[in-house]
């Protein structure tokens, strides 16, 4: 009986792994509402009681797979930036979406699994879209450490750069949601060309929107011509 137990035990942590791996892969591909509890068993190879042991509701279960490729995606993301982009902030910004495009092109792309999961839940304090959350905030905080040495680089005004940040987070997002849609890849390349016309502006020192800005505001202080004039 001890020695069972201690083999149990000893294969406990390589049932959790297969739970977490055929969650992820079902979950990405298909949805969680989609995908019962009885799949990811069957998938995983492990027995139903082994679900239990280790999660408490499928939630959890999806939460940690979450988790674990969160922590995976973003060491991908960050390492094939830097690897494209060299020494240069500017290249680096760019390259993103030439990391995106490589992603878009393999067959298993289904989007962003944070998105997707974000798009099932109602909940913002559910602990997916918490995870969704923190994932996208991960994301913000390395594309704001690059807009950040893109403005050291340039000597350009950096306090401009937290709403660089925010826009090309919309811009990578953007790329994702349009090529989920559209299955096409270069849908990358259609926001990188957008991303550098927004690196082009901040480097003459114009904020991207500020001349249209301003004259829509001139154009709206004036009063509009009476019917009579018109006439």
């Amino acid at each position: 009986m001890a020695t069972h137990t201690r083999t149990e035990e000893a294969s406990a942590p390589g049932a959790r792994e297969r739970l977490l791996d055929a969650a992820e892969a079902l979950i990405y591909a298909g949805g969680i509402h989609a995908t019962g509890v009885d799949a990811i068993v069957r998938q995983s190879g492990t027995a139903r009681k082994s679900f239990y042991t280790h999660f408490e509701s499928k939630d959890a279960l999806v939460a940690a797979a979450l988790e674990r490729r969160d922590e995976r995606w973003m060491n991908w993301f960050i390492a094939g930036t830097q690897q494209r982009g060299g020494t240069s902030a500017r290249k680096r910004l760019l390259r993103m979406f030439d990391v995106l495009r490589e992603w878009f092109a393999s067959e298993d792309f289904h989007g962003c699994a944070f998105l997707n999961a974000a798009g099932e839940i109602a909940s913002a304090q559910d602990p997916i879209r918490v995870v969704a959350r923190e994932h996208k905030e991960r994301l913000l905080a390395f594309v704001r450490t690059q807009c950040n040495a893109f403005f050291a680089e340039t000597n350009a005004d950096a306090r401009r750069a937290a709403r660089l940040s925010r826009q090309w987070l919309v811009l990578l997002d953007g790329a994702i949601a349009v090529a989920l849609v559209s299955g096409e890849p270069d849908a990358a390349l259609d926001a990188q060309a957008v991303a550098r016309t927004l690196l082009d502006a901040q480097s003459t020192g114009k904020p991207n929107g500020s001349a249209s800005s301003t004259a829509s505001r001139r154009s709206s202080s004036k009063s509009p011509p009476s019917r009579r004039t018109a006439i």
